[in-house]
């Protein structure tokens, strides 16, 4: 019943955004900027967006040998229907086909996958905050100051692997049934077991955001007059809205109130705000459904024994 209530409040935010845009601004008058953008800049922000999902099909690559070894293309696939479903499904069950996912492709268990990607949301959120840290500090703060608060904050997560994690949990579960033990221990495999891994992990996080980030900030300013610090709050702030528990179907509503948010505080007007804002979600949805497109011509070879399932 709770489900069903949520995805009718959804589909009531999206009707709510196209009728409102429709009268606050009109969507011709709203499409118009796209006219401005030259096909091949157009064209280089697309393949710039599908490079940052690349890294994050390296982090997941990475993060998973040796059972994702020589199947990169694999690891893109996911990567790209996972960024799919988030994108399209709402109150986050596009996660859900991350496990599922990973399963299929590599036959990694449950609890490995779930643990592995509250990791990778943790080092998202992280990266996320260490831009936009950059992008108010250097509009509002000195650079001394900036400098000091950003090393302060990129060194935060190495502080949490040092604590040690994987250890603690052990001893955790060594309180627990048998039961839970094993399923503990499934959760501790998903965790860095190495500073190696945990660098390249964190490594390739933030090569995937400071892509991405720049790329939506570019297209914000392509769309409205805007300093560079609200370009890269506002792209943030749209990505920031996807962890609500209740947003609009693909987002609609709450991407945009997010993007809006971050820029009003520059003094861009309200209506020119909410223009930006949809346009870059329009722009973020369109890529998320070529890349869905792309996945569905990538050829990955399942694991033997998702094989036998599909033909027994």
């Amino acid at each position: 019943m709770a489900s069903k209530s949520r995805l009718l409040l959804g589909l009531l935010l999206l009707l709510l955004v196209l009728a409102g845009v429709q009268w606050a601004i009109g969507w011709n008058r709203l499409l118009a900027p796209w006219r401005t953008i030259s096909p091949p800049t157009l064209a280089l922000t697309a393949l710039l967006t599908l490079s940052s999902y690349a890294a994050r099909a390296l982090r997941l690559y990475d993060y998973f040998l040796p059972a994702t070894r020589g199947s990169f293309t694999g690891c893109f696939k996911l990567t790209l229907l996972h960024n799919l479903f988030n994108n399209l499904l709402p109150m986050r069950t596009g996660e859900v086909s991350f496990p599922v996912l990973m399963s299929r492709y590599f036959a990694i268990p449950l609890g490995r996958s779930l643990a592995a990607l509250l990791w990778f949301r943790l080092m998202d959120l992280h990266a996320l905050a260490a831009v936009a840290l950059a992008a108010v500090g250097t509009h509002w703060l000195s650079g001394w100051s900036v400098g000091l608060l950003a090393v302060a904050w990129l060194s935060l997560p190495w502080w949490l692997f040092r604590l040690q994690p994987v250890s603690t949990l052990a001893k955790f579960g060594q309180r627990l049934p048998p039961r839970w033990r094993a399923r503990l221990a499934g959760a501790r495999d998903g965790l860095p077991q190495t500073p190696a891994t945990f660098w390249r992990a964190w490594f390739w996080t933030l090569l995937n955001w400071l892509v991405k980030l720049v790329v939506f900030a570019w297209i914000l300013q392509l769309l409205a007059p805007l300093p560079a610090a609200a370009a890269f709050l506002g792209a943030i702030g749209g990505d920031l809205t996807s962890v609500l528990p209740v947003h609009g179907v693909a987002g609609a509503g709450t991407y945009e109130a997010g993007v809006v948010a971050a820029l009003l505080p520059f003094g861009v007007p309200a209506a020119a705000a909410l223009a930006a804002a949809v346009n870059l979600h329009l722009f973020m949805l369109g890529l998320s459904l070529v890349g869905g497109a792309l996945a569905l011509l990538l050829r990955h070879e399942l694991p033997a024994t998702e094989t036998l399932r599909n033909y027994g």
